[in-house]
């Protein structure tokens, strides 16, 4: 299929830097948690990275709605507004909100989130439609631009794998943590991975 219009030439994934849960291992979809202090120190930290990594492009900048995005964007990049898209939002861990990976595996020991989603939440299929609506928003505005996106761990997983044309349940073999970034390049007229879970210094 010939494709209609050029690819975004790149995309940065910022994963939103530290909360109390986070560090806590506590899942926190929409719980509207703030930055810890260390959280907000990693945001500002993001900045020199980010620039390195846009090599002088002026992004779009796009962010989750919940705070800890919201303010990883506004102290990672202040010279840019970064558009709030309710689609970047994390995955709606339903009953499972604010439990740590082996309490969940307690109740349900053959719990996969990449594959069965969570009960109250929201299923796999669910998030990765709402990323496939962020890919074509941005294959729409972006074509041949920088885009920068701050979102969350499990979400920018499953975007990530959506952007490069895998199945959602391909996130399972991604892990980033809070504060890093990952590179998607055009190449070719396709999108390539050439970084993942980039820190900053």
């Amino acid at each position: 299929m010939t494709r209609k219009q050029p690819l975004p030439a790149l995309i940065l994934l910022v994963r939103h830097g530290a909360t109390e849960w986070s560090v806590a291992g506590r899942h926190t979809g929409r719980t509207d948690l703030p930055l810890t202090e260390a959280g907000e120190q990693q945001a500002l930290d993001l900045t020199a990275l980010l620039m390195r990594l846009l090599e002088g492009a002026e992004p779009l900048v796009f962010t989750s709605p919940l705070e800890r995005a919201t303010r990883t964007a506004e102290l990672a990049l202040p010279q840019y507004v970064a558009e709030p898209v309710p689609a970047l939002e994390e995955y709606d861990y339903g009953d499972y909100e604010g439990l740590t990976s082996s309490e969940i595996l307690a109740l349900d020991p053959e719990w996969n989130l990449f594959e069965g989603g969570c009960p109250g939440g929201e299923s796999v299929l669910q998030v990765a439609a709402r990323c496939d609506a962020f890919c074509a928003k941005v294959e729409r505005v972006a074509a041949n631009r920088a885009v920068v996106v701050f979102t969350h761990g499990h979400l920018s997983r499953i975007l990530t794998a959506r952007l490069l044309g895998l199945p959602a349940r391909a996130g399972a073999s991604l892990w980033n943590d809070t504060a890093t970034v990952g590179v998607i390049h055009e190449h070719r007229g396709q999108l390539v991975m050439i970084g993942w879970n980039l820190r900053a210094g």
